[in-house]
């Protein structure tokens, strides 16, 4: 790795990692909304051992527990802190486990769609012409259509399946991070960097994945950032609408769907805790988003 590359790399963590991490300290709501999405995060990853009870094994769910109001203890002596559903199983757990799943979904396609879309937007940026108007074109017709339509057609085809839905996530989400890259990538074109590299007769590879990529990457993080929290959004009105993540699988799209048939019947918390966890799961990580964007570009906050 040559000096100068190295220079731009360092200069990049600096401006991408190091100078957020500084300036949280003085930004109470960066800090606080950093601090919840790692604790939601935490909590998706280590559901398996933090949660009470394994809501989707059928050897310890009964039916007996039915609808138990938050704090009431179940069959088995397990204090249920935030009630049951219908079937008998924990909605503490469930959330747990559903949360889980939501992040592995909008995680999983955000990075997805975002090694897509920055490989086509920089190979468009890089050599223009007719390729990078025909890419461009593929971006707009992609984007002129609701991601959630987009998304509903892809799963009518492939069917139900945590991969499944994955792909149409990602599928759905490309064309966002390719014009985002694109553009950044041709402010980066008219740079002296980009024109003394090109007269150095360096490798159209090197000359992208070297220099274009680590000085238009900053715009992604935040980016990805919000996609992911947009990816959460859209996993749960799938599960809801009974299209996504099979019903055999916790979500909180389907955890607040099955609450609703015992709403009128007074077991509020089936659907109101679930529909509360999405709300602050997307709540910080689009806070956390913003304050990025704002740290990494402080011209946006003026």
């Amino acid at each position: 790795m040559s000096a100068q590359h190295r220079t731009i790399v360092e200069k990049s963590f600096e401006r991408l990692f190091l100078k957020p991490l500084r300036a949280m300290r003085s930004r109470p709501s960066t800090f606080v909304s950093g601090l919840l999405v790692l604790l939601i995060a935490t909590a998706a990853i280590f559901a398996p051992l933090i949660a009470p009870t394994d809501p989707y094994d059928l050897a310890t769910v009964s039916i007996l527990d039915g609808r138990l109001a938050p704090g009431q203890v179940m069959f088995d002596g397990t204090v249920a802190l935030l009630g049951t559903d219908g079937a008998g199983r924990d909605v503490l757990s469930a959330i747990l486990w559903g949360l889980r799943t939501s992040l592995i979904v909008a995680i999983s396609s955000a990075a997805i769609a975002l090694t897509v879309g920055l490989t086509v937007g920089l190979v468009a940026a890089f050599y223009g012409g007719r390729l990078d108007s025909f890419l461009m074109r593929v971006v707009d017709i992609q984007l002129s259509f609701p991601a959630i339509l987009v998304a509903l057609v892809l799963l009518a085809l492939l069917g139900k399946g945590i991969d499944k839905v994955i792909i149409a996530l990602a599928i759905v989400q490309w064309a966002v991070y390719a014009r985002t890259v694109r553009a950044a990538a041709m402010v980066e074109r008219r740079k002296e960097y980009f024109e003394a590299a090109t007269c150095l007769e360096l490798s159209n590879g090197r000359i992208i994945w070297r220099h274009l990529l680590p000085n238009s990457v900053s715009s992604l993080i935040v980016l990805a950032t919000l996609q992911t929290a947009h990816s959460v959004t859209i996993e749960a009105t799938l599960s809801f609408l009974g299209v996504g993540v099979p019903i055999t699988q916790p979500s909180l799209g389907s955890l607040i769907s099955n609450g609703f048939d015992y709403i009128l019947a007074g077991a509020y918390w089936i659907t109101f805790f679930p529909g509360a966890m999405l709300l602050a799961t997307v709540a910080a990580i689009n806070i956390f988003g913003d304050q990025l964007r704002t740290i990494i570009n402080p011209r946006l906050s003026r």
